[in-house]
């Protein structure tokens, strides 16, 4: 028997899928990338059709993106003295590229999270449940391969205020960035260094909320492994700098996540 909220999630989802994939069946491009969310997927991957070089290309590289739709499944539960708060989120991803001459990427994506949110307080004893959609996602990359090895990229992507304050940010955020990649050849086709760096900066939406101003980093290492494995240390931009408003229990600017890394095929 599944839980409610994954019943619930999967029935928000299959209404988003019918229009994922319409756009999937009717793009040349798509046949089928943020939390953001910021977390890794644990839910299925499907991908689309990739080039010849593309055959092992597993995502994480910005200078080669794909035409893929993903689905991933997130869940967390967040604690306190007087409250305990289970948060799940479906992440419906779809990503499409246009290849021009001369090593040129235009990189797609659009982003639809559906979240199911449950909360128990202690004192006095209470529960609430919500369920909607999270913030949108949208993103643009304009990638260029200088050579074999080295490449790079700029974009902006924009996070577009809920429908729901209670599922999302109350602010709308815009966050310009770019990244460089470098490729090691001598451990395998699949083996790169990519440094990114993307500015999260809020704007518009509820101006009592919390003003976002923060530099978000992913220094992410792929190492190709056999067969179709692969090891990624810090895949999102999970290390960042808070320059905006302080967050409850913040205790520095400084963030850094307790789990780099994640091994996957």
């Amino acid at each position: 028997m599944l839980p409610d909220w994954t019943k619930r999630l999967l029935a928000g989802a299959a209404v988003i899928a019918v229009v994922f994939g319409t756009a999937v069946s009717v793009s040349p491009l798509a046949t089928a990338e943020t939390q953001d969310t910021h977390t890794a997927p644990v839910a299925a991957s499907n991908q689309g059709t990739a080039d010849q070089s593309d055959t092992t290309n597993n995502g994480e590289d910005l200078t080669r993106p794909l035409n893929s739709f993903e689905t991933r499944l997130n869940d967390e539960t967040f604690a306190s003295p007087t409250s305990q708060t289970n948060r799940a989120t479906l992440i419906l991803r779809l990503n499409s590229k246009l290849t021009f001459d001369d090593g040129w990427k235009l990189a797609m994506l659009a982003q639809i999270p559906v979240v199911e949110e449950s909360t128990m307080t202690f004192e006095p004893s209470g529960s609430e449940q919500l369920f909607g959609l999270g913030n949108a996602v949208s993103q643009i990359i304009l990638s260029h391969a200088i050579d074999e090895r080295w490449a790079f990229g700029v974009g902006v992507r924009l996070v577009a205020r809920t429908i729901s304050d209670d599922l999302g940010n109350e602010k709308w955020q815009i966050m310009p960035g770019f990244g460089v990649r470098y490729s090691i050849l001598e451990w395998g086709p699949d083996t790169y260094f990519v440094p990114a760096v993307r500015y999260a900066m809020s704007f518009a939406g509820d101006p009592s909320a919390r003003r976002i101003s923060e530099p978000q980093i992913a220094p992410t290492l792929n190492i190709d492994l056999p067969g179709r494995w692969f090891l990624t240390f810090y895949p999102s931009y999970d290390i960042r700098i808070n320059f905006g408003a302080p967050k409850a229990g913040q205790t520095g600017r400084l963030f850094l996540p307790l789990t780099p890394c994640s091994a996957q095929s």
